[in-house]
């Protein structure tokens, strides 16, 4: 089943109300307790077709969630691709002229190339440096297990065990093609204390993307003491979280070809369990598995030279 093909169950909310806010960047609110406390920041439709995290960002600003120390900021990302959302074609509205979450390197973010997206990332990156912990929302082509994206570091899974949701953590190094926003300046210097987790929540259009979504939110925020435990707890689904493991991505497989394919049809997760064994084919190139029990995160459908088509990790204690 291509991307495309899977129903549209959820609604992308009006945003535009937010618009205005009270930064000096449109659609970025900031609620200052007045308390010292750390910056902690939420954003969303990083990528504009990805709905869950408008959905959530809507509903704890009509939830009128406020912060009893440090500041909460809640800021939509790609504003322009999710305003080009069209239930008709639900794919298209993921970026305008380029990926927004590719770009996060300085030396992109001072060049002079120009696209949409580089000018809002430059517009909002004063906002991601200023935030001391961040969670950006992100949902996926396939209806996959929720993924918990925490970057290399030791800082970064044990944030994400603090979190306690999803099961699943992936601790991986990004993508060849560009930058993750979760990855820029001190969130990756081991020597910082700043941090940041990118939750993955689900197929793009599912309505469980936006329980994964509301839920990942809420005990992010309790692990970052910012908004009263009770206000929390009174949204929180009953029951317990499911233990969580962790897989540690070893390689990313980006593609080099114009005729890349893989040997199955596969949407996330699956285990190849021999080393050798064919996952996909990169022109004349075949792609194996580098080790027994080798685990396929996100294997993607826009199969294009210079992208991530797969990465390969494998479960660790």
């Amino acid at each position: 089943m291509s991307e495309d093909s899977y129903p549209v169950e959820i609604s992308p909310p009006d945003i535009t109300a937010y618009r205005t806010g009270n930064t000096g960047i449109e659609y970025a609110t900031t609620f200052d307790s007045g308390i010292s406390g750390p910056h902690v920041l939420v954003t969303a439709v990083v990528h504009g077709n990805e709905l869950c995290g408008a959905i959530t960002l809507d509903w704890l600003m009509r939830e009128n969630v406020r912060p009893a120390r440090g500041k909460l900021t809640l800021m939509f990302c790609n504003v322009a691709a999710y305003l080009s959302f069209d239930r008709k074609n639900p794919q298209a509205s993921r970026f305008i002229d380029e990926d927004f979450n590719r770009v996060w390197s300085e030396a992109t973010l001072d060049g002079q190339r120009k696209s949409r997206e580089l000018t809002r990332a430059r517009t909002v990156r004063p906002m991601i440096a200023q935030a001391d912990l961040l969670l950006d929302i992100h949902s996926m082509q396939h209806p996959t297990l929720p993924l918990m994206l925490c970057g290399p570091l030791e800082k970064g899974r044990k944030f994400a065990r603090d979190v306690g949701v999803p099961a699943t953590i992936v601790s991986d190094e990004g993508h060849a093609a560009g930058r993750r926003m979760r990855d820029y300046g001190e969130f990756s210097d081991p020597k910082s204390a700043k941090n940041a987790l990118l939750v993955e929540c689900g197929q793009h259009w599912e309505q469980n993307s936006v329980s994964v979504a509301k839920e990942t939110t809420l005990r992010f925020l309790a692990s970052t003491g910012t908004v009263a435990r009770d206000w929390i707890e009174s949204r929180l689904p009953s029951g317990t979280p499911k233990p969580q493991r962790t897989i540690e991505v070893t390689q990313a497989i980006t593609i080099t070809s114009d005729s890349f394919r893989f040997v199955d049809d596969f949407r996330g997760l699956e285990t190849i369990p021999r080393a050798g064994d064919e996952i996909a084919r990169d022109g004349d190139l075949i792609v194996r598995a580098p080790y027994d029990n080798c685990v396929l995160i996100m294997p993607s459908r826009r199969l294009g030279k210079g992208q991530t088509a797969v990465r390969l990790g494998r479960y660790v204690s």
